[in-house]
């Protein structure tokens, strides 16, 4: 099956190499006026590095897809008449902000990327090697040797986009995520009566009163047992660990509402516990089908650990009420 929008790559592995330091030169002074001069050999210039920079105008990992392997300039020899050798030119990896960069082989977190800008070295290049006259000295007056440039590093490494949101939707396939981002923002998610018409992040912007603004991320939907890697499962989960709220969305139609809210819950505390801290509130979508005694009928049986809303984006119905709780819970 081909996946829609697949240029959203929110993974890649790729291979780098810094560029080595370039050798000190060995060089005597010799010219019309000077026939046994000292020594006068230039250092090597510096390898360049790998460096990853942040870009908010990015928001994939598509352009390293086919760049598997990245590799800096070395840096130039040192030459006589103290000349210094040219610094290799370093190879900048422009990525989008929330991404972090791993080392492959150990899975260590190196760093990640978060603000637009940021520079962080990846591999550094290797130093230019010192000339020999640096090794002059009242024993050794024509030291005839120099160092030899640092060599170049290089390893397998794994850079991954964790979508940067200030609220993430978080509920099952046809839960009506989709449909809430494209109401109360300008964001176009494909939309269906169908499960897993979400095969991607959407972010939205949305407005708020007095020209604020904050980001919603529709991330697809949750079922059970994504925390083991069933259905979208772990590739969306982890983008949800980034969002400062959570809005979990269950539809009024639900069999059991609270039941819904906590296998959700349960998926993202496997994935990982630290996301129980979060502030989260539930949404009951599709909710313009009730009218005001259901819903109070249904206050009843809802969590008792979290604020509930009942919404209806079709019917515009409570997005007004949930954009200001949603603001209030950002900003405590």
């Amino acid at each position: 099956m081909k996946v829609k929008n697949s240029n959203f790559v929110d993974y890649v592995k790729i291979f780098c190499r810094s560029g080595k330091g370039g050798a000190g030169s060995v060089h005597l002074l010799r010219d019309r006026t000077t026939a046994k001069g000292g020594p006068d050999g230039g250092d090597g210039g510096r390898g360049g590095h790998i460096i990853i920079k942040g870009n908010e105008q990015m928001w994939t990992l598509l352009h390293l897809k086919y760049q598997k392997h990245i590799f800096a300039e070395h840096g130039g020899a040192g030459s006589g008449n103290n000349k210094i050798g040219k610094d290799g030119e370093s190879r900048i990896l422009e990525v989008p902000l929330g991404t972090v960069a791993k080392d492959a082989e150990t899975g260590e977190v190196l760093f990640e990327i978060t603000t637009h800008g940021e520079e962080q070295i990846m591999l550094e290049g290797g130093k230019g090697g010192r000339g020999n006259v640096h090794f002059k000295s009242p024993t050794n007056q024509t030291p005839r040797y120099a160092q030899p440039g640092i060599p170049s590093k290089e390893g397998w490494f794994i850079l991954e986009l964790k979508v940067l949101a200030d609220v993430g939707l978080v509920g099952f396939p046809n839960a009506g995520k989709s449909t809430l981002l494209s109401v109360i923002s300008a964001a176009k998610p494909e939309i269906a009566n169908y499960p897993f018409t979400t095969l991607v992040p959407n972010l939205g912007i949305v407005s708020y009163r007095d020209h604020k603004s904050f980001i919603m991320a529709d991330i697809p939907g949750i079922i059970e047992g994504a925390a083991e890697g069933r259905g979208l499962g772990l590739r969306f989960l982890r983008h949800i660990e980034r969002n400062s709220t959570l809005l979990f969305m269950v539809p009024a139609d639900s069999d059991n509402i609270k039941k819904e809210y906590e296998i959700l819950l349960g998926e993202l505390e496997k994935y990982n516990p630290e996301l129980h801290d979060k502030d989260r509130m539930l949404a009951i979508s599709k909710s313009d089908m009730l009218d005001e005694e259901l819903k109070e009928e249904m206050k009843a049986e809802l969590p008792e650990d979290i604020d509930c809303l009942f919404i209806s984006s079709v019917a515009q119905q409570g997005l007004t009420k949930l954009k200001d709780a949603l603001w209030h819970n950002m900003n405590k």
